[in-house]
């Protein structure tokens, strides 16, 4: 019998095509659908503990914001959309974002608590550690610059609502940070008070209190203290 393969070949292309129909009107596996993220807080800050919550180091530039006040860290989103901080990343990621959610992403950090970074080794001189340790616990009042542990706390780990802790910062962004004031390009809420306290200190004054809180480790209970022990030695705008 001689098969005529002129009739079979549109036959089988037209069979061929009605299978790619059906495959194409098929439900994707599981492995070729894309993904969906769930819809948490977590999820949506990726971007953050990208740079801010890193576990194993303790970033030089980058400080780890868990556990923080509230209040200190909604002020500092709010100061990088309004331009009081200087950090074109922060901004750009804030810029578009509402009082109503920053308090959000706010109150998720402060609630999170990582383990505690390591102190870090300094090669200062037990001159200057001293001196830095006299300026957190004591202050100049020649220089009339309050002790750290006036405002941040008697443990340095900050005070509810809105005054951060100073222990387990890098000692590269504390120094920073100090240079932003000093060159204004970081401000808060009127009256400055750090602002005030930076003009008044020396660059050695500053590296002295680094270095010293950069050697103490944090303690046990490194939570922020729950309300202030005594008033604030001077006004604070950012401080209700």
């Amino acid at each position: 019998m001689i098969i005529n393969t002129n009739m079979i070949m549109p036959t089988t292309l037209r069979i061929a095509a009605l299978f790619a129909a059906c495959w194409l009107t098929l439900p994707a596996s599981a492995a070729d659908r894309p993904p969906v993220l769930p819809d948490t807080m977590a999820q949506r800050l990726m971007a953050c503990t990208a740079c801010h919550a890193k576990k194993d180091v303790n970033d030089q530039y980058f400080p780890r914001i868990s556990g923080k006040p509230a209040g200190y860290l909604y002020n500092q989103l709010v100061n990088f959309r309004e331009g009081r901080r200087q950090f074109p990343l922060m901004t750009y990621m804030v810029d578009h974002m509402s009082d109503a959610y920053l308090r959000e992403i706010a109150d998720y950090f402060a609630s999170q608590h990582l383990p505690s970074p390591p102190s870090q080794p300094s090669d200062a001189s037990a001159a200057v550690l001293e001196r830095g340790r006299v300026l957190a616990t004591k202050g100049d009042a020649a220089l009339k610059v309050p002790a750290c542990v006036a405002c941040h706390g008697d443990k340095l780990t900050g005070v509810a609502p809105a005054v951060p802790g100073l222990l387990g910062l890098p000692r590269d962004y504390i120094n920073a940070q100090f240079g932003a004031w000093r060159n204004q390009t970081r401000h808060a809420l009127a009256p400055d008070c750090m602002a005030d306290i930076t003009r008044s200190l020396s660059l050695a004054d500053v590296n002295a209190v680094s270095s010293w809180l950069g050697l103490q480790p944090l303690p046990p209970d490194p939570r922020p203290a729950d309300s202030m022990a005594k008033p604030l030695p001077l006004a604070c705008g950012s401080v209700p």
